[in-house]
């Protein structure tokens, strides 16, 4: 059994005055500021290497650390720093009388502070350089610095980023020195980054040797509160980002919760991977962390106009984003009650106006015009949520996830849907001929929207909008009937008995776009039968099941995709009632050649994609 060293202890003390500093750091940024602060507070400056040479460039005194050691640097720097006078100095403990004697015997002066950060080990693997460069940028002596000083935290403070030198100027001035409170706050987020830094080391080495990684160690820095988790009991709950890495959002208005943040982060892949797809502005509209619907910015017909309440005036002067929002909006207004809302483009005023008159959470896009963030910020009281996609963010390749107690790792699905995967392999009648660039847009938007809807799923679009989307279902072909009664819901919204309704003067957008549904589905009790009927100014003549039904073989030009294989022709032979014209599917079905003679069957044309999308 390994021998456990029992404490040692020395004089206590909440704050610490600051006497002698050592300073070394790869990141120079703000150094200058900080030591000029210290040594107007007459710190002793000790430096190494070209963190010295940037100090005396400033006018700055300070101190080789090789001077202070008499030991000079060698070995091409690898050795500066790992000393008695140096490890000494920030491990002694003050009050001890054992360490004082210990170090007044051997010239070890007390170092108050250490101001480091690491070699750039990761930026250098990341920028594909050789194995020995590598190897040469593993930091020795910034880590047991580090160490040192935050196992010493009772005495000495480790500062290992440029954040905390304005905290630590603050408590200097405030208290005359740092507290023992944030002294162990900094204690503890350099063993986290000292435990991030050698995960990362490990990690690359094994890969060098064709090893699966002996250990995987991922440090979070807490972000911000939540409220609470998914259910107001869950808490505490919290947002945190990987150490030394950004969040992928800046949030510029309200307070995001835990599912707001989640719809976010989906609706934005979404929309942003449209955008890549097809040219063309994308929007979606999120709801439990699946899309009520998603479209790109292709013009309205006239029908559409009046089903979506916008005059042909106004929508022709709709600028694409906010042509895009209109159409995700109303693939199923009822479902995008309360959404959350992304936008692939700058959000102009055209789009804010649009999102103002709605009742939704937030939004999230890559900027916004000045105009459209005051209207927004605005919205419910000003507690409409903003957020800016940050264009620089790459995420990692592999991604975590925690539940009841098992860590699941994978490689991010990182696949990029592209017109080639609807046009390689076309297996039903007439081909690759067959599919015209509107029908391949839109196998594009639906498959695309699937990618990001609770599995399993299918989504139907036409006119470059999903008009139906079916997610999280267990069979398939409830998926399709799901959806498929949407797709007849949203052709209905533009029958004319549907367009002719005349509601009371006062009732509410939401209320109407609700009454509509309600008269398409018809099966009303009594009793809501007649709060129904209170919104009208005359009652209307029911939507007969003939009416929809002649009205409904009108349908066509309507695409479908699926997150996996058809296993059955059921799917097909359900989808045939409601317009579809195009299927787009991965394949790989044992029923493959049943599924496709079906689609010859209908006349549809249908790609296998070989891409499957599942989404958990």
């Amino acid at each position: 059994m390994a021998h456990i060293l029992t404490a040692v202890s020395g004089s206590e003390a909440d704050v610490v005055p600051i006497t002698r500093a050592l300073i070394s750091v790869s990141d120079k940024s703000g150094i200058v500021e900080l030591c000029t602060y210290l040594a107007s507070k007459n710190v002793e400056l000790l430096s190494t290497g070209g963190t010295a040479k940037k100090l005396r460039d400033a006018g700055l005194k300070c101190i080789d650390v090789s001077d202070y050691t008499g030991s000079p640097e060698c070995l091409d720097g690898r050795v500066k720093t790992l000393h008695p006078k140096v490890h000494g100095g920030l491990l002694g403990v003050r009050g001890n009388a054992q360490h004082e004697k210990d170090m007044e015997e051997n010239g070890i002066g007390k170092i108050d502070i250490t101001i480091l950060n690491l070699y750039p080990f990761e930026a250098t693997v990341a920028k594909g350089a050789a194995f020995e460069q590598c190897i040469e940028n593993i930091d020795i002596g910034g880590p047991s610095m580090l160490r040192s000083t935050a196992k010493n935290h009772a005495f000495t403070t480790i500062v290992t980023s440029p954040d905390q030198y304005d905290e630590v100027k603050a408590t200097i001035e405030e208290h005359g020195g740092t507290t023992l409170a944030m002294r162990k706050r900094f204690a503890a987020r350099a063993f986290s980054l000292s435990a991030s830094y050698d995960s990362a080391i490990a990690t690359w080495f094994t890969k060098e040797l064709g090893e699966e990684s002996p250990v995987v160690t991922r440090v979070y820095k807490p972000e911000f509160p939540l409220k609470y988790g998914c259910n107001p009991h869950q808490k505490p709950a919290g947002i945190s980002s990987l150490l030394n890495a950004n969040l992928p959002f800046t949030v510029l208005n309200g307070t995001p919760g835990y599912i707001n943040l989640l719809d976010a982060a989906n609706a934005w892949l979404l929309v942003k991977e449209l955008r890549e797809a097809t040219g063309l502005a994308a929007a979606s509209s999120f709801k439990h962390v699946s899309p009520a619907g998603a479209a790109v910015a292709v013009p309205l017909t006239e029908v559409e106009c009046a089903a979506y309440e916008v005059t042909p005036e106004a929508a022709a002067k709709l600028t694409p984003s906010a042509l895009a929002y209109l159409r995700a909006r109303n693939a199923d207004p009822m479902c995008s009650f309360g959404d959350y809302a992304a936008v692939s483009d700058i959000v102009d005023e055209d789009t804010a106006l649009i999102l103002k008159k709605e009742v939704s959470d937030g939004i999230v896009a890559p900027g916004y015009s000045p105009e459209a963030l005051e209207i927004l910020k605005s919205k419910k009281g000003g507690k409409f949520i903003v957020l800016e996609a940050k264009a620089d963010f790459k995420p990692d390749a592999v991604e975590y996830r925690e539940v009841y107690g098992m860590t699941f790792c994978q490689k991010r699905n990182d696949v990029v849907i592209t017109k080639d995967h609807m046009t390689k392999n076309v297996v039903t009648k007439g081909g690759l001929s067959a599919l015209s660039e509107d029908a391949i847009r839109d196998m594009i938007v639906a498959s695309i929207c699937v990618k990001y809807t609770q599995s399993n799923s299918v989504g139907f679009a036409k006119d470059g909008m999903m008009v139906g989307v079916g997610a999280g279902q267990q069979s398939r072909v409830d998926c399709v009937k799901l959806a498929g009664r949407k797709v007849t819901t949203w052709y209905l919204r533009q029958h004319s008995k549907v367009l002719g309704l005349q509601f009371k003067q006062g009732v509410k957008r939401q209320d109407r776009v609700n009454a509509r549904v309600r008269y398409i589905e018809g099966d009303f009790t009594d009793e809501e039968r007649t709060r129904w009927e209170a919104q009208f100014e005359t009652v209307p003549e029911p939507l007969t099941t003939a009416e929809k039904d002649e009205f409904m073989k009108k349908a066509t030009g309507v695409t479908i995709s699926s997150d996996a294989f058809f296993p059955f022709r059921d799917s097909i032979d359900h989808a045939s009632k409601v317009g579809v014209s195009y299927v787009a599917q991965p394949g790989g079905s044992v029923q493959d050649p049943q599924v496709t003679q079906c689609c010859d069957d209908y006349g549809m044309v249908m790609s296998f994609t070989s891409v499957r999308l599942f989404h958990h």
